[in-house]
């Protein structure tokens, strides 16, 4: 039976939305999953009741500590170790769950990341990436990529879409401002050259913008995280906006809600963990769930460790 770790304590409306979540979560993960939840069982326990649902349909592990978005997340998990996340990590570290997820600090998820679980042997930087129809990544994890990190993330990125989204030969691109091979700055045509001649993936070139949400181009597209992450912002504000205006839901922009992402898994470490929006609510909390399910049943990382051996 898998075993999903669910940080209780983590992000702006814990335990609430963590654990209604966590309840939402439960009848869609089937039989074959048991959800862990991590934090304060006194707290777990009395959002359980007012839910009418009964305790014994998860594993509940006590902590009596938090680590709070405004922590230093490295010395925070040194210091917090009886922490929802540290914890967490600890039981994920040795087997005893097979994915872990927190919409807490997101610091604090990638200190235990690369010192708990710790990178695939061969990945020279993890990643994290946006769902949807197309897979962009870096979104915020490196700012400052090496033509030969983007070359990886093609790996990992084509790895990943052909896990979870079930795409066969995933399309992988190289995110520019022009789609002609001379285009782009330094790094771009480095990273160019170094993707045309690989054979680990289906490279097919540069793309624009245009292409990041329709999924006719490229299935796959990789960027560095400040490139990425302005752009993932965007969307988020662009949502907001729409939200606001009171425009009516859309298929497109029901993709753009991060809610139903729930969130984003950290690429080319040794167990899936999953890291949710710090405001997520109890919907996005049950798709964080969900995505980190999949992640451990799909064996994503044992693929990720496999293509790496060499």
């Amino acid at each position: 039976m898998l075993k999903i770790g669910v940080d209780a304590m983590g992000g702006d409306f814990a335990p609430e939305a963590a654990v209604k979540g966590a309840v939402m979560a439960v009848d869609a993960i089937g039989d074959e999953c048991r959800i862990v939840l991590f934090g304060d069982e006194d707290r777990i326990r009395a959002v359980l009741k007012a839910e009418n649902c009964a305790a014994d349909r998860f594993d509940i592990v006590h902590t009596t500590e938090v680590i709070e978005m405004g922590d230093h997340p490295a010395k925070a998990f040194q210091q917090k170790t009886n922490s929802s996340i540290v914890v967490g990590f600890g039981y994920l570290a040795k087997g005893l769950i097979n994915g872990f997820a927190s919409a807490g600090s997101t610091g604090a998820m990638m200190v235990g990341s690369m010192q708990a679980v710790k990178p695939i042997e061969g990945v020279i930087r993890p990643t994290i990436s946006t769902g949807g129809k197309v897979l962009l990544l870096d979104v915020g994890l490196n700012v400052d990529c090496k033509p030969e990190v983007l070359a990886q993330y093609g790996i990992i990125g084509s790895i990943y879409a052909q896990a979870m989204l079930g795409i066969r030969n995933p399309r992988v691109a190289v995110l520019n401002i022009g789609e002609e091979e001379t285009k782009g700055n330094a790094q771009s045509k480095a990273a160019y050259e170094l993707m045309k001649e690989s054979e680990e993936f289906n490279f097919v070139g540069n793309v624009e913008g245009s292409h990041l949400f329709s999924g006719q181009v490229a299935d796959v597209i990789v960027c560095d995280g400040f490139v990425g992450n302005t752009l993932l912002k965007t969307v988020e504000g662009l949502f907001r906006i729409n939200k606001a205006l009171k425009i009516p839901e859309t298929p497109f922009w029901r993709d753009m809600n991060y809610e139903y992402v729930g969130g984003t898994p950290v690429l080319g470490v040794n167990a899936p963990v999953v890291i949710g929006h710090g405001c997520s609510s109890a919907l996005a909390i049950k798709n964080m769930i969900l995505t980190t399910e999949r992640c451990a049943q799909t064996g994503v990382t044992a693929k990720l460790q496999n293509a790496f051996k060499n």
